[in-house]
């Protein structure tokens, strides 16, 4: 499987005109693939950060830490962002292999201890963890726009042969 550097690598996208169609397609499945990866780590970071939020929530409203009441409420805190601001692609793959590395960095910013935790936490404590996550999902987001980038290049060098005659829907369906 292409990695996040595979993709992004310097001359990933030269001669796109000269490549056959198949390997454009590849390419641009293999960047699918990785954009699918970021979307899930994405979404690993976005829900520590929506627990981590209504922790800080609850602390201005004065309310008393009370773990039980935030596991009671966890559905209703990791359903707020269900629909994120970004690009509405939809993924190719229910569970893909994620950049190791990445998710253990997440796991090391917020793991289910310090999430269990964040009541024991004092106030700045739980700010940073917000602040370091909110890094994480602005260098994730960063990452995914890249490979979008990669995405919308290949696409369009498809497109083009389609509009230019080069390639045909019957060459596609005989293949």
């Amino acid at each position: 499987m292409a990695t996040f550097d595979d993709v992004l690598a310097a001359g990933y996208l030269d001669d796109l005109r000269k490549l056959p169609l198949e390997v454009v397609r590849a390419k641009r499945g293999e960047c699918q693939t990785v954009e699918a990866a970021l979307s899930m780590e994405r979404r690993l970071i976005q829900g520590r950060l929506d627990i981590v939020g209504a922790e800080l929530r609850r602390r201005a409203g004065g309310d008393a830490s009370d773990q039980s009441a935030l596991v009671d409420d966890l559905k209703n805190i990791l359903a707020e962002r269900v629909r994120s601001p970004g690009y509405g692609r939809l993924s190719q793959l229910l569970a893909p292999a994620g950049d190791d590395e990445y998710v253990a960095e997440i796991e090391a910013a917020a793991d289910a201890n310090s999430l269990a935790s964040l009541g024991d936490m004092d106030d700045d404590a739980v700010r940073s963890l917000a602040d370091k996550l909110g890094g994480l999902e602005q260098d994730l987001s960063e990452r995914r726009r890249k490979v979008h980038e990669r995405i919308d290049a290949l696409q369009e060098e498809v497109v083009r042969r389609y509009k230019e005659g080069e390639a045909t829907v019957e060459g596609l369906l005989s293949s």
